[in-house]
Parts: C-alpha cells; structure tokens; sequence
C-alpha cells in the first residue's frame, strides 16, 4: 500500500477510535505543555515516542492524554511515520497528525525502507540484546535445555571459530542459538527472597551438524565459554511499541541491578538497563514510566554526626530526591527490565521506582 494512502488510513482510523471508549485520558492542560512546544513538528528518522514527547512534555508519561488516547490505544498505538507532520492545538492541549495530501502515483515499483517504518517507543538499539534473551531463570531453569557435552581437540575454553559438541539440540530447525549459564541471584531487597536469577549471555553458536551430539561453531563470544554451558534458541526480538504511560495504581519498588553501568562499579545512567523487584503480579506492564527516587538520609543533628539511613535521636531525615524516570520493557511476573531515560545523578542499587 503506498505510504501516503496508508497514512491517511491510518490517521482515519486513529481519529474514529479515539473517541470510542469510555477511558479515554483527560488532555493536558495548556498550563503544563512546554513553553517552546512546537506548533508543527515534522517527524524525522530516528525519533522515538519518548524523544517526541519530550518536545512537548516535561512529563513523558502524559503523553496519552496529549493524544486523548484509550487504554486500548496505549497498547496498540497510532502509528507515527518519519514525514508525518504532528499538529498541536495549544488551546485544547491536544496533539495530532496534519491530513495527508492526496498524491497521483504513477505505476512504478516502491520499496519500503526503515525511512517509513513506524517510529519505536524508545530506542531500539539499545535494549535489542535483551528482547530475545531470557534474563532471568528459576533455580533450576536451564537444567533441560541443551548443554555443551565435549570440544573439539579437548578445548577447555571456546571462542569464536571453536568447534563443540551438544547434547539436546534435536528438532526445530533452529539454526542460531545463544549460550548461558546461570548467573547472580536477583534478591527482592524489601523481601530478601531470590526471585530468579540472572541469565549470563555468553556468546552465540551456529548449528553446522544435526544428531545427538550435534556439532556446533562459537560465531561469538562475549565471556569464555566451556562444557556444561547451556543453548537457547535465538528469537526474532519483538521491539515494544506501546505509548509511554504511567502506572493506573501506586506501584514502589526497587532497583536489584544494572547493566550497562558507567563510571563506578554499580552505578548506572542514561540508557543503563535496570532490574527492577516488580512484575506484571505488581501490576507492571510494558510501557509503563516510572520515576526514580533517592532516599533521604538520616543526618545527625550534631555537626559532623555521620548520615545514616536510619534516623536515631536528635537526628533528621533529609528529604527524597526524585532524579530521573526509566520506561519498562520487558516483563516477567516478579522482576522487570526498564530503559534509563532521564537522570541528574547515577542510579544506585536499592533506589526506589515509583509510579510518577
């Protein structure tokens, strides 16, 4: 279908079912719109729904009362094009696309491109490697799945270019699989239970010889992989396109971990991966925005008392810092995985997420 019908389409629809429903969000008050919100806005490649926003909102996850959008459109988002031009009325708070032209086409072959595929939620790039891996596992989660039974010549290491043998890979056809071992335990802070345990990705191997052992080829390695390491088939990743929105209910958590740290050991920032003690059992979905916290600590009244996180006698509690907001992705049923978007300081371990 050629772009420019289907953009009309689809703003069409968009426009008829927006107003079916009876959830549909309150809009923003023109108050709360940025002061150098753009009145037009032409999308371009390589925007997100999060980066667009932001030209709006001070407060992403508004961003669906800015389009007067359902629950239903949250998860099956109006579609935004690289070349739609994005029309705000200021006076209503409310943000839409400009009708396509109508455009003759003459009788030729067109090609889509990414130019004119939809726009992400957030950057794909960056959370694309934790798409189509399993992060976490049960204690016993990978006990049947394929393992890694010999090497050729004996190796104790593999890396890229080594030859293995696998025990398990029978079936499928799947030709590109993934390698693990069980990692770290992921321990609720506020329960201290191990809620599962982190995934290692070790590298990548490609099936050169079906049977049982079948013989495989390391095409990656990003750790040393060695006999008794575990094969997971590799998936297609599905990038999340839901609106970023916040939470309907109070939801607080935790942060158990990070990855793609910067500077300390611990420490993350902007587009840092966090593990989060809170899954769709809490209520969380993808999509959702939250906001990240600092506790106040507990300082001594004394001067030169050392802070605690625990307030004593004569002692006060600083106030809570809000300092950034992440957009989960991924969801298991208790842990999650967010997006760092937004901060002014590094996010720690044990900081709080908590509905904005």
């Amino acid at each position: 279908m050629p772009h420019q019908l289907r953009k009309s389409i689809t703003t069409l629809a968009f426009v008829l079912c927006s107003g079916l429903g009876t959830s549909a969000a309150a809009q923003v008050p023109p108050s709360e719109l940025r002061a150098n919100a753009p009145e037009r806005y032409t999308v371009v490649h390589g925007d997100t729904l999060w980066s667009i926003s932001q030209r709006y909102l001070d407060a992403p996850q508004r961003w669906p009362e800015l389009w007067s959008l359902n629950r239903d459109a949250i998860k099956n988002p109006h579609r935004i094009y690289p070349g739609d031009i994005l029309v705000l009325d200021r006076s209503k708070g409310l943000l839409s696309v400009a009708p396509a032209e109508t455009v003759r086409l003459s009788p030729k072959l067109r090609v889509e491109t990414g130019e004119t595929a939809a726009i992400p939620s957030i950057p794909p790039t960056v959370i694309e490697p934790y798409l189509t891996r399993p992060l976490v596992i049960e204690p016993n989660g990978l006990d049947n799945a394929p393992v890694i039974v010999a090497t050729q010549e004996n190796r104790v290491i593999l890396g890229a270019g080594n030859i293995a043998y696998a025990q398990g890979l029978t079936g499928g056809g799947e030709q590109t699989w993934h390698v693990y071992r069980r990692g770290k335990a992921l321990v609720d802070p506020d329960s201290n239970l191990t809620v599962g345990y982190e995934a290692t990705f070790l590298g990548s191997a490609r099936l050169r010889k079906a049977g049982d052992p079948a013989t495989i080829e390391i095409i990656a390695a990003r750790q040393e992989i060695t006999k008794g390491d575990r094969l997971i088939a590799a998936g297609n990743p599905q990038i999340p396109n839901y609106v970023p929105h916040a939470p309907n209910t109070n939801i607080r958590g935790r942060v158990m971990s990070i990855y793609g740290g910067v500077g300390t050991v611990g420490e993350g920032g902007r587009n840092s991966v966090i593990a989060l003690n809170r899954g769709e059992a809490d209520g969380i979905e993808v999509g959702h925005v939250l906001a990240l916290m600092r506790l106040g600590s507990a300082v001594g009244a004394q001067r030169g008392a050392p802070p605690s996180m625990a307030p004593t006698a004569g002692s006060i509690r600083l106030p809570d810092e809000r300092y950034g907001l992440v957009f989960v992705f991924r969801v298991f049923d208790r842990v999650s995985y967010a997006l760092v978007m937004d901060v002014s300081r590094p996010v720690n371990q044990l900081d709080v997420v908590q509905t904005p």
